[in-house]
Formats: C-alpha cells, structure tokens, sequence
C-alpha cells in the first residue's frame, strides 16, 4: 500500500511540474507573438510613414538674394504610393514653400509606371521649377527606336514633360536679382565632349548614307543623334556662361566620393568657373537609405558596399573632398535589394533643403 501511494504522488508531481512547463512554454510564446507583432507595428508605422525634413546647410559665398533659397529633394520613389493620389505626402508637405524640386533618379515602378510619380508632382506648384535626372532603374530617357510619335523621348519621359518637369541633361539656372544659381548634372563635369560629338557625327553620316533605305528605327536614331549633337553644342555654351561666382548644384544618382571628385576637379581646366571644384553642394540617392535598418542602427546590408556599412556613405549629409553632399533616404524600396524587399524601419523622407551664408 505505501509503494502504491508513493507512485501516485510522484505522478502528481510530474504532472504538476508538465503544467508548468506548458504554462511556460504558452508565455513566452505569447511574448514572442507579442515583440513579433510589436515589430511588424512598429515596421508599418515607420516604414509606410512619408515625413517632409527640413535641412539648413552652409553655402560659403552664397549670394545675398539666394539666401533661403530652399530645394524640395525627391529620389528613389520607385513607383510607390502613399495613400490614394499621394494623400499621405500632401499631408507632409503641407503648407511648405520651396524654389526648385529636385528630382535624383530611380522613379519609375513596375512596368516603366510613371503615375505615382505624376500624382506626387500634382502637388507642387505648377510654377515652381522641377528638374529630373535619371536613375539606373529609370533607365534611358531618350528613345533610339521607332515608337509612336515622332518625339527623341520615350513615353514616359513624354509625360513627366507634360507635367513640367525638365529632363536635365544640360546645366540650367535661375536668376534671383544678381544671384544666379545652376543645376547641372554630375557627368557633365567630366564628359568629353569633342569625343562624344565625333562619335555622333560619325554614326549621323552612316545613317545618311543609307537614306534610301532607311527603316523607321533608323529614322529615330536620326531624330535622336540630332537632338545629340543640339544638346553638346548648347553646352559649350551654357558651360561658358557659368561664372565663379554663382551657386553650383549639382545632380547625381549614385553618391560621389572623395576619389571621385578630387579626379574630376583635377581633370577640369584650369581657370573654368564650370568645375566640380567650385559646386556648392551635391544631391544624390540610389541607396534608399540601406532599405533595410536596425531599430535604433544603420543599415544592413548594401549590395555595392556590404554589411553594416556607415550612414555617412548611404544617407544624409556629409562632405566629399570638402563639398556638402546630401544623399536622400529615398521614398520607395529598390529591386536591387533581392533579399530585402519592401523598407524595414527604414522612414521614407522628403528633403526641403534650404541655403544660407550663415554657419549652422
């Protein structure tokens, strides 16, 4: 009888300790189910989340009527919304007041679709100028084949005209009383335009020596050569118009580096005005931001750089070769990213940049 009630008790006291364990178990579960849902909260909250920052940055010898001049920066939509026509990043912006929006590449979403960038466009300004250079998603404004209608640009190129932005593939600028301030597209400080002119001449005469045979495709790369050679001779001018004085702005996709710049200030000619030497400040993308961030950290990995690479290289402002270069966190997530789709706490921002001759 007592070996009887010893078992008993002993099997009461596993099953005692089963419950327990299983109490265990059904806790942390729940917690886990808890952060993992807290994270993915947390995640949509910041990663869906379209903020409007405003940046001050320094400009030495700014012009005293371009004081306040003040840039919106836009890259790396890569086709997305935020709400129904853009709610979301109308509600951002609000009541902000800008003088030019810059636009640094990688808009286009799926299927070359054009649309989400069209609708954030139609909350601007319709005066305020915006100034467009392409990403290496976007791919080739211009069109070397026949398509439907006699335009050198490619359809949606044709749309984002008609919204009023300006493709810049030659330097531009504004004239505010006697300050005047360019936008000029990085590869236009290190182009070699006597070698790209001989290059298009040369494909010109081929084409012409076949006019009696010309297909339509042929027809369109004649259109585009021309509108070539236009633009290589308008900036020869518009490059001997820039003077040492005025504000440089320069556009990019991909962040410069120190390397980068130093060599192409060097390769410049000496005396120029038009120099990467003498911009005032770079703008630049591409990265979006890592797309994927640690809560609280950097980014995670990034395919041209590697793990745990620094924020100063992917985002936000930094100085290469001692020009300011302001990289965009971006507003979309990037395919190139293959393993790390969508933005992980990773915010999407706006960018108003605003110049002032006064230290920050």
């Amino acid at each position: 009888m007592k070996r009887y009630q010893n078992r008993y008790i002993f099997s009461s006291d596993i099953m005692r300790r089963q419950k327990r364990a299983r109490r265990r178990v059904v806790s942390f579960l729940g917690i886990l189910l808890f952060l993992v849902f807290a994270l993915f909260m947390g995640n949509l909250m910041t990663s869906r989340h379209l903020v409007v920052e405003d940046l001050r940055v320094t400009v030495l010898d700014l012009p005293k009527d371009l004081e306040e001049y003040s840039i919106l920066h836009i890259s790396d939509l890569h086709g997305a919304r935020f709400g129904d026509k853009q709610k979301a990043a109308a509600s951002a912006l609000g009541t902000r007041r800008y003088s030019a929006v810059v636009i640094t590449g990688d808009v286009l979403g799926p299927e070359r679709d054009i649309s989400p960038l069209l609708e954030l466009i139609a909350l601007m300004p319709e005066e305020t100028p915006k100034y467009y250079i392409p990403g290496d998603v976007d791919g080739d404004p211009i069109d070397y084949s026949a398509h439907g209608s006699l335009s050198v640009y490619t359809e949606w190129a044709e749309q984002m005209i008609r919204a009023g932005v300006t493709i810049l593939d030659r330097p531009v600028s504004e004239t505010r009383k006697k300050g005047t301030i360019w936008f000029i597209p990085e590869e236009l400080y290190s182009i070699d335009l006597d070698g790209l002119e001989a290059t298009y001449r040369t494909q010109m005469d081929i084409l012409n020596q076949r006019a009696a045979s010309l297909t339509a495709d042929d027809a369109a790369r004649i259109r585009a050569t021309g509108y070539q050679l236009a633009r290589i001779a308008e900036i020869r001018e518009l490059k001997s118009q820039v003077k040492p004085e005025d504000v440089q702005i320069v556009l990019t996709h991909t962040p410069l580096s120190d390397e980068y710049v130093s060599g192409t200030a060097a390769w410049s000619e000496k005396g120029a005005a038009f120099s990467i030497r003498y911009a005032s400040m770079i703008l630049a993308g591409h990265y979006n931001g890592g797309q994927w961030r640690l809560p609280f950290g950097g980014a995670i990995y990034v395919p041209e750089l590697g793990w745990f690479p620094e924020d100063s290289e992917i985002t936000g402002l930094s100085y290469v070769n001692g020009v300011p270069q302001y990289i965009s966190p971006g507003l979309g997530s990037d395919p190139h990213y293959t393993y790390q789709p969508g933005r992980l706490f990773n915010r999407p921002v706006i960018t108003r940049i605003t110049l002032t001759r006064y230290a920050q």
